[in-house]
């Protein structure tokens, strides 16, 4: 371990230990077993910590980059990757879905128009004529 300089924090930290250190020795018998058992749960949940990161520490970084744990298996690696395409190919068929349904009411639509014109006596260049809707105009006007 290295020989680092003391940091005035350093020195607060250790004046604070040494002042619960003098004081413990005069507190209640309830009060010291207390500390006591929190003391134990903190060990305990340090030592819980470390196990952790070393298990993390055991794992093995592969040529590409991507970290491997000990316990990860290929098996599962293949399943995860399917896994992950999922939510990709039902993105892409409700997107495709959209497209047919937004080209078949468009579809509809012109089906429609095209029926109407047919069907009509007028013949097709009236609806072009600009004069020919003046005349609608007027005539809706008078109407009312």
């Amino acid at each position: 371990m290295k020989n680092s300089p003391i940091t005035p924090q350093d020195q607060i930290g250790m004046r604070m230990a040494a002042l619960l250190d003098q004081h413990s020795q005069q507190l209640p018998y309830d009060i010291t077993e207390r500390l006591r058992a929190a003391r134990t749960r903190a060990l305990a949940a340090g030592r819980a910590k470390r196990a952790e990161l070393s298990t993390i520490s055991d794992a093995q970084i592969q040529s590409n980059g991507t970290v491997r744990l000990p316990f990860q298996s290929s098996t599962h690696d293949i399943y995860k990757l399917l896994a992950s395409f999922i939510p990709l190919v039902c993105l892409a068929a409700g997107l495709m879905l959209l497209y047919e349904f937004h080209n078949n009411q468009a579809a509809m639509e012109l089906a429609e128009i095209d029926s109407a014109l047919l069907i009509d006596d007028l013949p097709p260049q009236a609806y072009a004529d600009p004069a020919f809707f003046d005349f609608l105009k007027n005539k809706s006007l008078q109407k009312d």
